[in-house]
């Protein structure tokens, strides 16, 4: 048998590609749709992440710990009563702690405020308490007389300078990209749905049939060979 027209072949083509697509997106699952959007819609009204919440966390182990260490530092140099009145009534930036735990202190609200009141999604917030925290940490050293206190006067500014380096890292690197993926996934799957709501439902593929071969086309196909062997009669 002779080859079907050109013409021919690309319809029956793109039948079976349009028909192809069809069927892919009547595989997408609407049950499973749903379930992923209302497992992100649920995300959202919780209000806060579970990363973001493990962050806010971390902001109040910092204050608790500096906190503790600082009481722990008001036993050792001769009683809470006696060292609480001579480093906070007589407070000496040369020899005092206390400016160390209100600088947790204000890490601990102004971080608080922006991330678990405000929930901003921007780092400026944790690179202003960083940028303080370390410019008050390294004055500190150079200038004060901590080192000569014994152990505290070193592990209260290098433990403070730590807590707020691994908040600023944790925020950077966990929190916002992970939050950011969160967002686009939800909207990948809103759009998938909205793709699939398009299409009606019930569709089976006993509903996509090509055309059979049209008469035209097989009568031409008879006169062309009727015409061949007519040329080699002659």
């Amino acid at each position: 048998m002779n080859p079907l027209p050109e013409d021919m072949e690309n319809a029956l083509t793109g039948s079976q590609s349009s028909h192809a697509s069809l069927r892919d997106v009547h595989s997408i699952n609407p049950t499973h749709l749903m379930a992923r959007i209302e497992s992100y819609e649920g995300r959202e009204k919780k209000g806060i992440s579970d990363v973001r919440r493990t962050f806010c966390l971390f902001v109040t182990f910092d204050l608790l710990f500096v906190t503790l260490l600082w009481i722990i530092e008001l036993n050792v140099n001769g009683g809470i009563e006696n060292t609480l009145e001579k480093e906070v009534v007589r407070y000496d930036f040369y020899s005092s702690y206390f400016d160390i735990f209100l600088l947790a202190v204000f890490r601990f609200k102004v971080l608080i405020l922006a991330y678990a009141v405000c929930r901003l999604r921007h780092w400026w917030a944790i690179a202003l308490t960083t940028s303080v925290t370390s410019a008050f940490l390294l004055a500190k050293v150079i200038l004060s007389k901590l080192f000569s206190q014994g152990a505290f006067g070193y592990v209260l500014p290098i433990i403070s300078f730590i807590l707020a380096w691994i908040e600023t890292w944790f925020l950077d690197f966990k929190v916002l990209p992970q939050e950011a993926e969160e967002e686009t996934r939800l909207r990948i799957v809103q759009d998938a749905s909205e793709r699939a709501a398009l299409i009606p439902a019930g569709l089976s593929d006993g509903q996509f049939y090509s055309p059979p071969e049209s008469e035209a086309g097989s009568e031409e196909a008879e006169e062309k060979r009727d015409s061949e062997k007519a040329l080699l009669e002659l």
